[in-house]
C-alpha cells in the first residue's frame, strides 16, 4: 500500500467554493469557473500515490498548483473536495488534536524562505518544533544537534541566521525539519531563493542525504532540471490543476504524454538525464574456459559482429575478443581463448550519464561494456547508440513548441515520422562482409 494516496483532491479559493465543482465536473476551464462563480480552481481533480521512501517531485508553472496541493498534504491548506490518505487514514477527517500529531510527528515542512527566526541561534532555531511539542530539553538538544550533524552544520550551533550564507540558512531549516525525525519531509520550492551554484550544491546534499535517512520526500519546484535530478517520480500539474503526467524521469523524458508535456522537455539535454542502462542492450558473449575459438567465431558471424565480450561462469566481465583473432586460432585448432582476450575495453557502470560516455564513444573501436560493482556484465552500450542520442536531440530545423501555443490550444501536432534503422543495419552488414574477407 503506498504511503500517501491522492483521490479526486480539487481545491477551489473564493466565495462558496463547492458552487464551482459541478462546473468542474462539466469540464469547465478556469477562466469560465472564474467568470460564472468568481472562483479560482488551484488544483482540479488530481490523483496519485505517492510510495514509502521515494522522492515525489510535483512541478508545474507559476499558477498551476503545485504550492497549494504540497499545503493540502499537511492541511495548512483545507481540501474542497477528495481524499488524502496517509497510512490508510483520510487526512481531510482528522480532528485539531490528530492533525496536530500528525504535523509534529509525521511530517515536516521546509519553506522556501527558510523561515527562520533571526534573534535565535542554529541549535534554537532546530530546537524550536521540538520545545513547542514540549520535549524536555536535554532530549531536544540531542535531536537537534544530530539533525545540525546530519546536514555538515555541526561547528555552527551558536551561530545566528545572519551569519550564514543562504545555502547555510536552508540547511537549518532542513536540519530543524529532519530534528523530529518526520516519516513524510514536505518541501515547498526549497531551493529556489539560493544562487544557482549553491542550488546544485544542496540538490546534491540532498541526493546524499536521502541515500543516508530514507524518508518519503515530496519536492515542489518549477524547474525541470531540478524534478529531473531529484525526482525518483514526478507529477506534472497543467495550467488547469489538473496531472497531466505521472511518471521517472525517464518516462516523462522518453514518452511525454500530450504537448504541454512534450514543451516541458524540449529544451531538455536528453544526454545528462539518460544513463548508459537506458539504451545498453545484449551482445555476443562467451564463457571462458568453457568457450574456445570456434565458438565464438561462430556466434560472431552468426550475430554479425566484430567483436565478442568474455566472462567468466560467474558473468564477471575478462575482456574482448575479435572475430580475427578468434578466427587465427581457429584455424590453428586452438582450444583456448586465453591468448587473444584483450582487457582493452571501455566499461561504465549503469548509472552513468550518456554526456559522459560522448568521449569514450568517438574513442572507442568497440561496444562500452555496462558493469556493475562485481564487475558483471549487464549489457553493452554500442557507441554509434551514444552518437545518436546527442543527434537526436540536435535539430535546428524543428519549430520550438512553446507552453503559451499550448495553453490557447494553437500547438500543432508533431507530424515527423521516426527514422528507421534500415541504413545503420546495412552499413554494419558491409562492414561484416570485409571483416569476413579480410579473415578469409
Amino acid at each position: 500500500m503506498s504511503l500517501i494516496s491522492i483521490r479526486n483532491l480539487s481545491k477551489v479559493f473564493g466565495p462558496n467554493p463547492k458552487r464551482a465543482l459541478p462546473l468542474i465536473e462539466q469540464g469547465l476551464s478556469k477562466s469560465e469557473i472564474l467568470a460564472k462563480t468568481g472562483c479560482t480552481v488551484a488544483i482540479n481533480g488530481a490523483s496519485f500515490d505517492i510510495e514509502k521512501r521515494e522522492t515525489f517531485v510535483v512541478m508545474g508553472l507559476s499558477g498551476s498548483g503545485k504550492s497549494t496541493m504540497i499545503r493540502c498534504l499537511n492541511r495548512l491548506i483545507e481540501p474542497t473536495a477528495g481524499e488524502i490518505l496517509f497510512d490508510g487514514e483520510d487526512i481531510t477527517k482528522l480532528d485539531r488534536e490528530a492533525l496536530r500529531n500528525l504535523r509534529r510527528y509525521k511530517m515536516s515542512m521546509v519553506f522556501q524562505h527558510f523561515g527562520l527566526l533571526p534573534q535565535r541561534s542554529v541549535l534554537d532555531n532546530v530546537e524550536f518544533g521540538l520545545e513547542i511539542s514540549g520535549i524536555d530539553k536535554a532530549t531536544r538538544t540531542e535531536k537537534a544537534m544530530n539533525a545540525i550533524e546530519l546536514v555538515g552544520l555541526k561547528g555552527f550551533e551558536q551561530s545566528r541566521p545572519s551569519e550564514l550564507s543562504g545555502g547555510m540558512q536552508q540547511r537549518v531549516g532542513l536540519a530543524r525539519a529532519l530534528a523530529n525525525d518526520p516519516e513524510v519531509l514536505l518541501m515547498d520550492e526549497a531551493f529556489s531563493a539560493l544562487d544557482p551554484l549553491i542550488r546544485t550544491q544542496m540538490q546534491d546534499e540532498l541526493i546524499d542525504l536521502q541515500a543516508r535517512m530514507h524518508r518519503t520526500i515530496v519536492f515542489i519546484t518549477h524547474d525541470l532540471d531540478e524534478a529531473l535530478k531529484l525526482g525518483d517520480r514526478i507529477v506534472i500539474l497543467g495550467p488547469e490543476g489538473r496531472v497531466q503526467q505521472i511518471g521517472t524521469p525517464e518516462e516523462i523524458l522518453c514518452d511525454p504524454a500530450d504537448d504541454y508535456v512534450r514543451a516541458f522537455i524540449q529544451n531538455v539535454d536528453l544526454t545528462r538525464v539518460l544513463t548508459a542502462a537506458t539504451i545498453m542492450q545484449k551482445h555476443p558473449t562467451v564463457t571462458h574456459p568453457k568457450d574456445g575459438p570456434g565458438t565464438a567465431t561462430r556466434l560472431m558471424e552468426k550475430k554479425r559482429s566484430d567483436v565478442v565480450f568474455v566472462t567468466d561462469s560467474d558473468r564477471k566481465l575478462m575482456g574482448i575478443v575479435t572475430i580475427d583473432d578468434a578466427a587465427r586460432l581457429a584455424r590453428k585448432h586452438q582450444r583456448d581463448l586465453t591468448p587473444v582476450i584483450s582487457d582493452r575495453v571501455y566499461t561504465t557502470s549503469p548509472d552513468t550519464a550518456l554526456s559522459d560516455l560522448l568521449d569514450t564513444a568517438v574513442t572507442s573501436r568497440y561496444p562500452i561494456a555496462v558493469i556493475d560493482e562485481d564487475r558483471v556484465l549487464l549489457g553493452v552500450v554500442d557507441r554509434g547508440a551514444v552518437l545518436a542520442e546527442v543527434r537526436e536531440g540536435v535539430d535546428d530545423e524543428a519549430a520550438p513548441v512553446r507552453l503559451s501555443d499550448i495553453e490557447d490550444n494553437a500547438a500543432a501536432p508533431d507530424e515527423s515520422s521516426p527514422e528507421t534503422d534500415s541504413d545503420q543495419e546495412s552499413d554494419a552488414e558491409n562492414r561484416h562482409e570485409q571483416t569476413e574477407e579480410a579473415v578469409k
